[in-house]
């Protein structure tokens, strides 16, 4: 039978009715490389790559009723539409409302990799929980899942923007075989219990490759899981991207020109440290120079830098890493964090006999990188010859900009502007709309304070000066910007809110 076709080269989410492709198993529209597309006029449009998409068609079309007519586009605009228009579908509720009334407390067999996580949706009840969640997570972008036991219950929260949002609660009967499945993808003993377990595991989801990392921890009510997600193909950011200004872009280069010294980025857990460090690696990667990192775990391949992931368990630490990378004539050294004095001390020999080395650690601000490392038990002299700046970051939610608006500040707010900035009088917040969730927010930037060694500050360390003396001398004499400061100014520009901000910085809005 001969067909005629028409030429398309892209496939729009409108093109698509979904009631339709609900019907179309995902392995049949993947295997035939054909893409539904909806019914009209008596026929059923559906984008085909090539011969057997036509003839999964005409099949289709027989099953429906409708007469076949095939679009011809090339494979990877139909392979992209299936990942992206098949994505949209199963979220975890669906799923548990399919499931109720089926045996629950059953483990699926060993997970069969490499299978498209949604060409699994079809398999056993918790195997397909669990996937419906992963997928959910990975299509809402978020950077974490928290599966929380309780009395009687299970809390399944996605972390989204850095802020977690409840999306589930399965029956209490599910528990132990979730956390079982879970510890079988990651290739963890699901019969211990009673210690705390770490694993990875490596996922296709709608075409996207994603790294999760694995933490479980025995709780009162049973074992406590926390997934992190890392999208692999995401790719390594600028130092625009992540949020810093053209200010701060030109100073940050500056320092990344040095050929010793340690930079150190600090914050808690989830304020971006890695994402700035890989941005900064990214902008002084050249042939002429030997970079090598040593991470927990390498969230990022970069092209022609030598990557080491620790493995406590065979001895593999941050501290003996970095001795053994001193003996690869190395000229930028990056650690993933400093956590114990014999890091920190090996770490600042090696800024001493000409490495750059850049790493990270946990404090509030950035003067308080000083005082963690004295507390460490590093010698302040040691730490006054070797540091040449500290980066402090923290993450706020940008506003959507699908529901954008400007309002008047409020009194309090106009108050809070005025300090260290003139008050506004136009800001801007998100009214919340499908594209959020209702929220007004999309996505996350950071804010920074950057605090440069100068002679001052050194002597500062020197005589052991607490970290706000250090503080308040950058301040007023320096003129730097803390946290609190760059946050309004990203405030008056319209990238975020006064409330965002504030979440963040603590400490600095107490003192204002």
């Amino acid at each position: 039978m001969k067909i005629e076709m028409e030429t398309i080269d892209t496939i729009k989410d409108e093109d698509v009715d979904i009631a339709l492709i609900e019907d179309i198993p995902l392995p049949f529209a993947k295997g035939n490389m054909v893409m539904p597309l909806r019914r009209e006029e008596g026929k059923l449009l559906a984008a085909v790559a090539d011969d057997r998409g036509i003839l999964a068609l005409v099949e289709m079309a027989k099953r429906f009723g409708l007469k076949p007519a095939p679009l011809r586009a090339q494979p990877g605009v139909v392979i992209d539409a299936i990942n992206r228009v098949y994505g949209q579908l199963g979220t975890a509720q669906e799923v548990m409302q399919h499931i109720a009334g089926e045996d629950l407390s059953s483990v699926a067999t060993e997970f069969e990799s490499p299978k498209d996580l949604l060409e699994l949706m079809e398999e056993a009840p918790i195997i397909r929980l669990l996937n419906a969640i992963l997928q959910q997570a990975a299509k809402d972008n978020a950077s974490d899942i928290h599966i929380e036991p309780y009395e009687k219950e299970i809390d399944v929260r996605l972390r989204i923007d850095g802020i977690l949002q409840k999306v589930l609660s399965p029956p209490k009967i599910i528990q132990d075989a979730l956390i079982s499945r879970i510890k079988i993808m990651a290739n963890l003993d699901i019969a211990e219990k009673r210690l705390p377990q770490d694993g990875r595991i490596r996922l296709l989801i709608g075409g996207r490759d994603v790294d999760v990392r694995v933490s479980i921890i025995p709780t009162s009510f049973g074992e406590r899981a926390v997934l992190r997600l890392l999208d692999r193909k995401q790719g390594v950011k600028g130092l625009w991207e992540v949020g810093l200004d053209e200010k701060y872009v030109r100073l940050f280069d500056e320092l990344l020109k040095r050929t010793s010294g340690i930079i150190l980025v600090t914050g808690p857990t989830g304020s971006g440290k890695s994402t700035t460090l890989y941005a900064a690696l990214n902008r002084i990667h050249a042939e002429e120079k030997n970079i090598i990192t040593i991470e927990d775990p390498v969230e990022y391949q970069i092209k022609g830098i030598g990557q080491i992931h620790v493995n406590p368990g065979i001895g593999l630490t941050f501290a003996s890493g970095l001795r053994s990378i001193l003996r690869q004539d190395p000229d930028v050294i990056m650690v993933g964090e400093i956590r114990d004095i014999e890091t920190a001390e090996i770490a600042i020999q090696a800024s001493l006999t000409g490495h750059l080395v850049l790493s990270t650690l946990h404090t509030n601000d950035a003067p308080s990188a000083i005082t963690r490392l004295i507390d460490m038990g590093v010698e302040p002299f040691l730490i006054a010859s070797s540091l040449v700046a500290v980066l402090a970051q923290r993450l706020v939610r940008t506003i959507c900009p699908h529901c954008k608006e400007s309002y008047t500040p409020t009194g309090d707010e106009a108050r809070y502007l005025s300090f260290p900035q003139p008050s506004a009088s136009v800001l801007f917040r998100g009214r919340g709309c499908d594209r959020c969730k209702g929220s007004g927010y999309s996505g996350r930037t950071g804010i920074f304070e950057l605090l440069y060694i100068d002679n001052e500050i050194r002597q500062m360390i020197t005589s052991r000066q607490n970290s706000q003396v250090i503080k308040d001398y950058a301040i007023s004499k320096k003129g730097i910007r803390t946290l609190y400061t760059d946050g309004i100014n990203k405030v008056l520009n319209g990238h975020t809110t006064i409330e965002e901000v504030m979440r963040v910085t603590q400490k600095d809005y107490v003192e204002v």
